[in-house]
């Protein structure tokens, strides 16, 4: 695994430059977010995503979320209603993963007998400026292995990783708290777990 260091408030352009080459060539990546940090790859490689489900243990029906830049991009992936776009636009960017009704632009392996994706623009720079030099969404779910608490030290996430990722970004120490899940594919906002960013008035 490479691990290359990106100063979280100026990322350095070759590194970003370096990711979005795995990312490119179907490997997988660990990044920052405003989270905790990030395990992610190309939305639209097949076997990357199946490399994830794999080393998370997950089954097809487990969601994976994916990362925007903005929601005029969120649009393109999901369907957004007014009062949807109302809660979005007033908490984005932030700490929270939004479960929206997914478009067909969304690759149907992440949509097993469900029409509902999990979307986030996180607030945080080294995300924005993969996503720039990338140029469409990248995978996100925490780089946790089962059984395993969250970790936000670099060097245990690398220890943890070293034969699973082909790039680690080291932005030194992360958070130890997921995002706030909020379901806005019905009528009704719906709170599905309590994580970073939330409050009592959070849709209010």
């Amino acid at each position: 695994m490479d691990r290359l260091y990106t100063h979280p408030e100026n990322p350095p352009l070759r590194s970003i430059r370096r990711a979005v080459q795995v990312l490119e060539a179907g490997g997988l990546i660990i990044y920052p977010t405003d989270t905790v940090y990030g395990l992610g790859c190309d939305l639209f490689n097949k076997k990357a995503i199946e490399r994830i489900y794999q080393l998370k243990g997950f089954t097809k029906k487990s969601r994976l979320s994916f990362i925007c830049p903005d929601l005029k991009n969120i649009a393109k992936y999901a369907h957004v209603s007014t009062p949807a776009y109302k809660i979005m636009r007033r908490l984005l960017p932030g700490p929270f993963t939004f479960i929206l009704e997914a478009t067909r632009q969304v690759p149907k392996m992440l949509l097993e007998k469900r029409s509902t994706v999990g979307i986030r623009v996180p607030d945080n720079l080294v995300c924005h400026s993969l996503l720039e030099e990338f140029g469409h969404p990248i995978i996100s779910t925490s780089a946790v292995l089962p059984g395993i608490e969250y970790l936000n030290n670099p060097d245990e996430i690398a220890d943890l990783f070293q034969y699973h990722v082909d790039l680690l970004l080291d932005s030194d120490y992360c958070g130890l708290e997921p995002s706030t899940v909020i379901d806005l594919s019905g009528d009704e906002p719906i709170i599905i777990r309590k994580g970073k960013g939330y409050r009592d008035d959070i849709l209010l």
